[in-house]
């Protein structure tokens, strides 16, 4: 059995296009958990406006832009990235692979070091009980599944929401407000 076919997919959650303004407007989220006690994920396109050198003034290779992971801890970075770094005290957390997460600092400059590609995320989004639930009900959310992590590595960041969208072969204009009724 090949790696990939006993992997699960990646889930994503697309913001709903009657999301516009806010926070989660056009907002393309990785789902790290989702269980009965709640939900994490971390926002994969909104870029902030300061620079990864900015936060990182003594890094080599502190380039690029980083991306608000979600409106919870602003203050705890989590690190994407490629391949593994054998990171301190099973501080990677392996989605599929070719994407992993940590938000240990010691993993991350082990990340760092390695010269591989990564994005640094800054919070992460996060939902109570049953609340994933009753938005995704209310037409808040699209989930999508992949089996790669080609959005992340292979579309660039403000692309992401309407690249997910077309994979879903949903056209915004055509999306009704309001969610499923039974």
């Amino acid at each position: 059995m090949s790696d990939s076919a006993a992997t699960p997919p990646l889930t994503f959650l697309v913001a709903s296009p009657h999301l516009r303004g806010g926070f989660f407007g056009d907002a393309l989220i990785l789902l790290l958990e989702h269980t009965a006690e709640g939900a994490a994920g971390l926002v994969v396109n909104q870029p902030m406006e300061t620079p990864v050198r900015e936060l990182l003034p003594d890094a080599p290779d502190a380039s690029g832009t980083a991306l608000l992971g979600g409106p919870v801890q602003p203050q705890v970075g989590w690190c994407l990235y490629q391949r593994p770094v054998g990171g301190l005290d099973g501080s990677e957390l392996r989605l599929v692979p070719g994407l992993l997460a940590t938000t240990h600092a010691g993993t991350f400059e082990q990340v760092r070091a390695s010269g591989q590609p990564y994005w640094l995320l800054l919070g992460y989004a996060g939902w109570s009980a049953g609340q994933l639930e009753q938005e995704t009900r209310e037409g808040a959310w699209l989930w999508l599944e992949e089996p790669t992590p080609d959005l992340i590595w292979q579309t660039p960041a403000e692309q992401r929401w309407q690249a997910a969208l077309d994979r879903l072969g949903v056209d915004p204009s055509t999306v009704a407000s309001g969610g499923a009724q039974a």
